[in-house]
C-alpha cells in the first residue's frame, strides 16, 4: 500500500505527516506522528451546499483513544463515550483556527475528526491535533485558505522550550498553545505565573517561529499530493443587493445607535430587518431575493456600518471612547448560606459568581490519557438562555460552557493558596444572568470576589478584560471592554486576565490575517490599563479576603507517618468508618501521610485527632500517660497508654510497699478494669513490649511534696 510522507523539526523532535494508507475515502486524512504519540485527522464535506444555511456549518471532534496509551476506562462500561472536558477543550482549538481559515461563502457541512491512537506519555496530542486537521484539509477539496500549523510554548529556566515534553511542562511556567499561517498568528490559548507583557510576547514571537515551519512544509506538501479545491458552488455576495440593503439599513442603524439599552436597541434593529426581509423577498416586486441572500446582506451591512461608525465617531454604540470601561457594580455575600457568593455587574453584563469549600471528597475526579486524580480547584460556568433574554436549550454543558469555565478556571489558578496553608476544595461557579460582551471575563472578577469574601487567602487578587479590534488597510482601532455586537463584526477577540504586575491566562481569536506583533503589544498594553481600573474597583469593595463563614467546614491537617496509614484505615477500612462514625468527620489520608480532617463540629474534630493520634503515635521511654487497666493478673496490671498500646505494670512497679496478693489489694483500694491509672515507661525491650511503672510516680510525687 502507497503513503506519502512528509516531516518537519520541531525543537529538535521530527514531526512526521503521513497519507494516502488509512481512511483513504475521505476528503482528506492525514496521520501525524511525533515520537511514539500518533494522531489521526479526516476532512469531509457533503457534496453539496446545505440549503437555507448562511453560515459556515463546520463540527470538529477529538476523541482520545485510552488504548492508546495501553489503559482503558475504570467503571462498568469500556469504551469511550461522551467526551471528557479535555476532548472538549482540544476540539475547540483545532475548530478556532480553522474556520476563519475556510473560504468565505462555503456551505457544505464539514466535519473534522480527529482520534489519538498512540500515546507515548511524553508528546502532547492536542497541538498535533492542530496540525493533523490542518494537513486533511490542505490535502482535500475543501477550500481552506492556507495552510496553518500550531504549536505548544512553555517557559521552563527562564528558556522558552517550543512543544515542551509532558515532564517540560510540569515545571513551566507558562502554558501556551498557539496557532497560525505562515503570515500570521490566529489564535492564541493559555495561562501562565504572573508573566509580563513583554515575556508574552515574545513566547508568541518564538511559536510563531516554528509555525512558519510547519506551514511552509505543509504548503510544498499540498502542491505536491492536494486536490483542486471546490469553489464552484462558494456563494458570494450580490453587488446590487448588498447596494441596496445598505440604502435602506443604513438609516435605522444610525437611529439604533443613539439608543444605549442593547435590547431596545436590538428591537429595533430586529424589526428594521424583518421589513428589509419582507419588502425584499416579496415575489411581485423585481428584482426580488431568497430570505437567505436578504440576511447575508444585512449582517455585512451591519459589520461595515458598525466599523465606519466608530471610525468616524470614534464612539461605540453605547456612547464609550474606545479605552472606556463600562460601569462596574458589585454586591458581596449576595446569597448569605453559600461559603462566600459575588454579584458582579459590569454594564450589561452580570455574573453571580458563588464559591464552595469542602474536603477532598469534593474534589473533581478526572481521567484522560496520562492519569487519573482529582481537582482540588474547580470552576464551573453556566449561561441560562434567559441572560440574552431568548428562549434555549438547558441541560449538560456545551462546549462554549465548558471553554468559558476553563478559561476562567486557569486565570485564577495561579491565584490560590498551597495547600498546606489552605487545605481546602474549592469549587467555583459562574451563573451568567445578564451578557452583553465577555461574560467569561465576569466569571474572572466574581470568581475572584466570590473566594476572598469565602476567606480563600488568595496569594493576588486578579481582574480579567476582553479586548476588541477593527482592522481595515490603513487603519486599527482597539477596544477595551467589548460589546457583544463589537465581538461578533470585529476582527478580534483577545481576553487577558491578572493584576497589574502580571498575566495569569489569555484567549484570543482573530477572523483576518494581519495581526502583528504590534498591534499586539499595543492591545496588551490597553488591557493592562483596563484590568487594573476593574481591579480598582474591585478592591475598593473588598480590599482583602473575609474570615471563613460560619457555614463552611473546618478542616485540619495531621501527619502521620508513612508507615501508619495502614494503622489509621485498618482492615477493609474498619478503623477509619469507626472513626468517622465515632466524630462525624470526613478523613482522608494521602501516600505522604498527610491526614486530612473536616467537620462543622470543632467537638468531632478534636475527637477525631485524638482517636488518630492515639493510634499512630508511638510510647516514648520516660514519658508519663493517662492509661487504663484492660486486665488484671496475678502478677500486675496491663494497662492502655495509647489505643491498641498497652503494657504490663508489674506486681512490683504497682505500689511502694510490697504487694503480697494482688487480688486483695485491688479489693482494698477498690481498682477495676476500666479505671484510670497513670503509668510511666521505664522501659521498651526488643520485642517492643512495654514496661511500666506507677510506684515511680509515686516517688516523684513524695520528693516533690518533701522540697515543698
Amino acid at each position: 500500500m502507497k503513503s506519502n510522507q512528509t516531516s518537519v523539526q520541531v525543537n529538535g523532535r521530527e514531526i512526521i505527516f503521513e497519507t494516502g494508507k488509512i481512511a483513504r475515502q475521505a476528503n482528506g486524512a492525514v496521520m501525524v506522528r511525533c515520537g511514539d504519540t500518533m494522531v489521526l485527522a479526516t476532512a469531509c464535506s457533503t457534496p453539496e451546499p446545505l440549503p437555507d444555511v448562511d453560515f459556515l456549518p463546520l463540527r470538529v471532534d477529538y476523541q482520545e483513544k485510552l488504548s492508546g496509551a495501553g489503559k482503558t476506562l475504570s467503571g462498568f462500561i469500556k469504551r469511550e463515550g461522551r467526551p471528557v472536558e479535555r476532548e472538549t477543550l482540544v476540539s475547540r482549538l483545532i475548530d478556532r483556527p480553522i474556520r476563519p481559515m475556510i473560504q468565505e461563502g462555503y456551505f457544505h457541512d464539514i466535519q473534522i475528526l480527529a482520534y489519538v491512537y498512540s500515546y507515548d506519555n511524553t508528546n502532547s496530542p492536542d497541538v498535533l491535533a492542530i496540525c493533523a486537521a490542518s494537513a486533511a484539509l490542505c490535502l482535500s477539496d475543501i477550500p481552506l485558505i492556507k495552510p496553518l500549523g500550531a504549536v505548544r510554548v512553555g517557559l521552563v529556566n527562564d528558556q522558552f522550550l517550543v512543544n515542551p515534553t509532558i515532564e517540560e511542562q510540569k515545571s513551566s511556567s507558562l502554558d501556551l498553545v498557539l496557532a497560525g499561517t505562515e503570515d500570521a498568528v490566529l489564535m492564541i490559548e493559555g495561562s501562565c505565573k504572573f508573566l509580563t507583557e513583554e515575556q508574552v510576547l515574545e513566547a508568541i514571537s518564538v511559536g510563531h517561529q516554528a509555525i512558519q515551519k510547519i506551514c511552509h512544509t505543509l504548503s510544498l506538501w499540498q502542491k505536491e499530493l492536494g486536490k483542486e479545491k471546490k469553489v464552484d458552488t462558494i456563494k458570494t455576495h450580490d453587488p446590487a443587493l448588498l447596494e441596496l440593503v445598505t440604502q435602506k439599513f443604513d438609516p435605522i442603524l444610525q437611529n439604533a445607535s443613539k439608543i444605549p439599552n442593547k435590547l431596545q436597541r436590538d428591537k429595533e434593529i430586529s424589526l428594521g430587518k424583518g421589513k428589509i426581509i419582507e419588502e425584499l423577498t416579496n415575489e411581485e416586486v423585481t428584482p426580488h431575493f431568497t430570505a437567505l441572500e436578504v440576511k447575508r446582506a444585512l449582517e455585512t451591512a451591519s459589520s461595515t456600518f458598525m466599523r465606519n461608525f466608530i471610525f468616524s465617531t470614534n464612539t461605540r454604540w453605547d456612547g464609550r471612547s474606545p479605552t472606556d470601561i463600562r460601569p462596574i457594580f458589585i454586591e458581596q455575600g449576595l446569597l448569605p448560606r453559600a461559603h462566600g457568593s459575588s454579584l458582579f455587574t459590569r454594564g450589561e453584563t452580570q455574573s453571580i459568581a458563588v464559591c464552595v469549600l469542602g474536603g477532598e471528597q469534593m474534589a473533581q475526579r478526572y481521567e484522560n490519557l496520562e492519569e487519573e486524580g482529582t481537582l482540588r480547584f474547580y470552576m464551573q460556568y453556566f449561561f441560562p438562555p434567559f441572560s440574552v433574554g431568548e428562549v434555549g436549550r438547558i441541560g449538560s454543558p456545551g462546549r462554549r460552557e465548558v471553554g468559558h469555565g476553563k478559561l476562567a478556571e486557569r486565570a485564577l489558578l495561579a491565584t490560590l493558596p498551597d495547600k498546606t496553608a489552605f487545605p481546602y476544595t474549592i469549587r467555583l461557579e459562574s451563573n451568567i444572568t445578564e451578557s452583553n460582551g465577555s461574560s467569561s471575563m465576569a466569571s474572572v472578577c466574581g470568581g475572584c470576589l466570590a473566594m476572598m469574601e469565602a476567606g480563600v487567602p488568595i496569594k493576588r487578587p486578579v481582574s480579567g478584560i476582553a479586548m476588541g479590534l477593527l482592522l481595515e488597510k490603513d487603519k486599527c482601532l482597539i477596544l477595551s471592554d467589548i460589546l457583544g455586537v463589537e465581538d461578533a463584526l470585529g476582527d478580534m477577540d483577545f481576553k487577558v486576565t491578572g493584576d497589574e504586575n502580571g498575566i495569569t491566562a489569555f484567549q484570543m481569536d482573530i477572523k483576518v490575517e494581519g495581526i502583528t506583533l504590534e498591534i499586539m503589544k499595543k492591545a496588551l498594553a490597553q488591557a493592562k490599563q483596563g484590568r487594573i481600573h476593574i481591579l480598582k474597583k474591585m478592591l475598593e469593595t473588598c480590599p482583602s479576603p473575609k474570615p471563613m463563614s460560619i457555614y463552611a467546614p473546618r478542616i485540619e491537617t495531621m501527619q502521620v507517618k508513612p508507615s501508619k496509614i495502614g494503622t489509621v484505615i485498618g482492615p477493609g477500612g474498619k478503623q477509619i468508618r469507626a472513626i468517622v462514625e465515632e466524630t462525624g468527620v470526613e478523613i482522608n489520608i494521602d501516600d505522604s501521610g498527610l491526614v486530612s480532617l473536616s467537620s462543622n463540629s470543632p467537638e468531632g474534630l478534636e475527637r477525631a485527632k485524638e482517636i488518630i493520634f492515639g493510634l499512630t503515635a508511638e510510647a516514648e521511654i520516660g514519658k508519663v500517660y493517662d492509661g487504663k487497666i484492660t486486665s488484671i493478673v496475678p502478677f500486675g496490671f496491663f494497662v492502655e497508654i495509647l489505643p491498641g498500646k498497652e503494657g504490663l505494670c508489674h506486681i512490683s512497679e504497682i505500689d511502694t510497699s510490697r504487694i503480697e496478693d494482688i487480688n486483695s489489694f485491688v479489693k482494698e483500694r477498690n481498682i477495676n478494669i476500666g479505671d484510670a491509672f497513670e503509668v510511666l515507661v521505664s522501659d521498651i525491650n526488643e520485642r517492643g513490649q512495654l514496661k511500666l511503672s506507677h510506684k515511680a510516680l509515686l516517688h516523684k510525687a513524695r520528693q516533690h511534696a518533701r522540697s515543698e
